[in-house]
Parts: C-alpha cells; structure tokens; sequence
C-alpha cells in the first residue's frame, strides 16, 4: 500500500456528526450506538464510533480490511464477549436500553438479533431441523407450531419451493446459495428484529450471490439489517446506508447513493474510486 492517506490514521476531527447525512426511516431507529470503543487487551480496535442505524432499512459497514467492520457488528449482540481481554466503553441502545448494562441477557439478545455468517453454517440434520432449531432450544414443542415457522421461514428466505419436498432430508446435501439461504431463515425463525449479515455472499457464486442479494432486498422493511461487505457493488446495489469505516473509525456515514457519488470526505472518495483498500 503506497497511498499516504491510507497510511495514515483518520484523525478524530474527520469524522462525526457533521459527515452524516444518512436515509431516516418512519419507523425510527432499531439500534443507536453512541462512542463506543472497543479493546482487545492493550489495543484498541475501534474508536469512539457513533452510529444511528435505522428501522426497517439496510445498512451497510464498508472498508478495507480489518478497519473494523466485523468486530462492530459482532458487538451489536455481543458475540465478541467471548473474546479473552475485551473492554468496552461506550453504549448501544435497541429501544433505549443499553445492551451492555448490568443485568441483560444475552441469550434473549441475541434471540432479537439473527446473525448469517460469511460462509454458510447449515447445522449436519434435516432442513426442517435446522429452522425450527431456535424455536426447539426456547422449549417450543408443538408441531403445528413448528409447522408453520419453518414454511413462513423457508418461504421469506425464498427456499420454499426448492425444499419443501425434501424437509427432512440433510441440509448438508443443498448447494452453497440454498444453504445460506437456509441459514437467513433459521436467522429469522425465532422473528428477530435485527438480521446481522458479515460478508454473507463472500463465499458464493455470482448466481447464488444475486439469489441473496435479491432476497436483502425482499427482507428489508420487515427486519432492519445490517450488513458487512467487502463489495462496493453489492452495498451499492442493496443498502440504503452505508457506513465507511477506517482503522476502527467510522469516517462517514450516509444515504448510499451519496457516500458512492457524492461524498462529503475526501478519505472516503479515495476508498469508492480504489484510491486505496
């Protein structure tokens, strides 16, 4: 990397309120992280980042890597806990509670915010087993219960017609795209509110990609999502928001459209036309 502007560290005065200018929903805001800064050990990975990410919309963390992306959406339901030597400072609100107060239950967290993984995690038992999955581990018993979850899971996650003759049989044996598609609807089996996505096209096929891009799209409105990608194409194609962060800041934060054609900081127009990353 020869680019000096990405040789050095993003000062504090190039980010903040002043460079958003981000797509508001109607429904308000699903999560509203407020300076929060997070350490492994000694070093610090992300720095006093602020960030109000809106209901029903998708958000999208862009940046080269390791500037951060991942290790702030896992901390939006608190996955990084199980990192040796984390700290934190800061807050992130979901409905005005702070997720990293005294007293909160992780477990219920994370029942409100369903997380797809960059390669697809099908767990080794039958497609109707792997959806109903959360529901089985809250104690929910009932078939017809179950029933009705994985075929209103399956059909959100556009799978149904391609699985529904072959429920029981392993979910090992579908094809990569169907398989991440069967991870977002076990995601959003238990209906949370939040679908976090970390890089969830990373490891599939230009087919497969457009298959989950599509269904993003389809999936807005009713979740907020927030997603990370290596690809500014894909954040272009389905976000409303993007989010550029750099060695743990967030830089700017605005309406998609803008960020890619327009936008307000000269470190982030050096990231969308390949200047560095």
């Amino acid at each position: 990397m020869t680019d000096t502007a990405a040789m050095t560290a993003p000062a504090a005065s190039e980010y903040g309120a002043t460079n958003y200018h981000f797509k508001t929903s109607r429904q308000g805001t699903a999560l509203d992280i407020r300076n929060f800064n997070l350490w492994y050990g000694d070093k610090q990975a992300l720095f006093d980042n602020t960030l109000p990410v809106q209901k029903g919309l998708v958000t999208a963390l862009i940046g080269p890597s390791g500037c951060g992306k991942s290790t702030l959406l896992r901390s939006l339901n608190r996955m990084n806990d199980l990192v040796d030597g984390l700290r934190i400072s800061g807050q992130v609100l979901v409905d005005g509670f702070d997720i990293y107060g005294k007293g909160v239950d992780v477990i219920a967290l994370r029942k409100r915010m369903g997380m797809v993984f960059q390669k697809p995690n099908p767990l080794a038992m039958s497609i109707y087993d792997n959806v109903s999955y959360p529901l089985r581990v809250d104690g929910v018993t009932r078939k017809s219960i179950l029933d009705e979850t994985v075929e209103r899971s399956l059909r959100a996650a556009a799978l149904w017609d391609e699985a529904k003759d072959r429920l029981h049989e392993s979910a090992l044996g579908m094809s990569g795209g169907q398989q991440q598609r069967l991870c977002i609807a076990r995601g959003i089996a238990s209906d949370p509110e939040v679908l976090l996505m970390d890089e969830p096209c990373s490891a599939l096929d230009p087919i497969a990609t457009a298959k989950i891009e599509e269904l993003i799209s389809q999936l807005a409105g009713t979740y907020t999502i927030v997603m990370v990608t290596h690809s500014m194409s894909q954040a272009a194609r389905v976000s409303h928001n993007t989010a550029f962060m750099y060695l743990g800041r967030l830089i700017e934060y605005g309406e998609t459209e803008t960020v890619f054609t327009n936008p307000k900081v000269s470190r982030t127009n050096d990231y969308v036309t390949g200047r560095f990353g």
